[in-house]
């Protein structure tokens, strides 16, 4: 198999620089690559702000290892084996896959490294979560035109669902839909930032508009949130992050169409990006510095707790409700956007679309 010549990625420590901005510090808790070998995964997140997809693993000697690949506006990230990762970034949905078989590696270190084999081009729709469906076929939200939609053969895309208030499917954000949770391959719940009906509605409904929706029941089942995100479903348990207040927690009653939410934990950030590995929650936090963040009650929350907003990955323990091991980014990346785990991968890497290591590698599937 040949061997891409990747420039080597740098430790996650402090005064390493990212590839996208100078002055980008990284630093991590000392047990987190410990955990992530107990936990047996990698990490994927995706900041749209510094346009890099960014992958941590762990070494053969136990250190961390953070590798980074430019993609046009990485949003949203699913999993769906070791070997497949599918993103919605910039105008394309990338379906990429790692060839490695069990034992190989890419420069001695990387037990993944994952290629873009299948790019569809879907023009600028501000997709953000993506799941894959039953049929292996990707399944994400498009927020421009307020529904879930697939990939489609000769279109742009082929739209699945709209929320029950939007009245037509054209180019504008109204409500700002935005996070997705799937169940057995098909699209369960989703998150939207209001009811909004008219374009940029949303805006104004920041503080306490948020709602979460029943995609089969085809209606709101909680309400009141302040700008939610990254609906996942977890040990029998919807968690959604109410991103306004910089909490994670659960819908309690959703099965029954009136639910609420029920804090969990406060993290200093808002936070966007969620995953989890048993009893571990994998959270996304940014830095709120942009006026569509202001104002909100995360602010008096940061404030009361004398903290000041993280980005970075934290580790909670959901047995405690504490967060146990964390990944902070410091510096000109202030935003992340998903967190995805990778199950049975030490330390993965990937080649964007546009890398020149992509013509030096190629491998093929045996000869039957």
């Amino acid at each position: 198999m040949t061997e891409p010549n990747t420039p080597a990625a740098p430790e996650p420590s402090e005064g390493s620089a990212s590839a996208a901005a100078s002055a980008v510090t990284f630093s991590q808790s000392g047990g987190l690559a410990g955990r992530l070998a107990a936990l047996d995964v990698a990490l994927a997140f995706s900041s749209y702000q510094s346009g890099l997809l960014y992958l941590l693993g762990r070494k053969g000697d136990g250190s961390l290892h953070l590798h980074q690949t430019a993609i046009a506006k990485p949003m949203g990230i699913a999993c769906d084996g070791p070997g497949r990762l599918t993103l919605a970034a910039g105008y394309h949905i990338l379906r990429m896959t790692s060839p490695l078989k069990p034992g190989e590696r890419v420069n001695q270190i990387f037990d993944a490294c994952y290629v873009p084999r299948r790019i569809h081009v879907t023009g600028e729709l501000d997709a953000h979560d993506i799941g894959i469906g039953a049929d292996g076929q990707p399944v994400f939200v498009n927020t421009q035109y307020n529904c879930l939609a697939t990939v489609d053969e000769a279109h742009s895309f082929r739209p699945l669902w709209m929320p029950p208030f939007i009245t037509d499917l054209v180019r504008e954000d109204r409500c700002h839909l935005n996070g997705l949770a799937m169940r057995d391959g098909r699209p369960a719940y989703v998150t939207a930032v209001s009811r909004s009906d008219t374009i940029d509605g949303w805006r104004d409904r920041r503080a306490d508009g948020g709602v979460v929706i029943d995609v089969d029941r085809n209606e709101v089942i909680c309400e009141g949130l302040s700008m939610p995100h990254s609906p996942r479903l977890h040990q029998g348990a919807l968690w959604v992050m109410n991103s306004g207040t910089g909490e994670l927690g659960v819908i309690e009653g959703a099965a029954s169409g009136k639910g609420r939410f029920v804090p969990r934990v406060f993290c200093p950030g808002f936070l966007r990006g969620l995953a989890f590995r048993g009893d571990h929650a994998f959270v996304g936090l940014s830095r709120p510095r942009y006026k569509r963040f202001e104002g909100l009650e995360l602010d008096a929350r940061l404030a009361a707790a004398d903290s000041a907003p993280w980005c970075g990955v934290q580790v909670i323990d959901l047995r405690t409700g504490t967060c146990v091991d964390w990944f902070r980014i410091d510096g000109a990346v202030a935003e992340l956007y998903d967190v995805e785990v990778i199950p049975g991968v030490a330390c993965p890497m990937a080649l964007g679309p546009s890398s020149p290591e992509l013509l030096g590698f190629v491998t093929h599937a045996p000869l039957v």
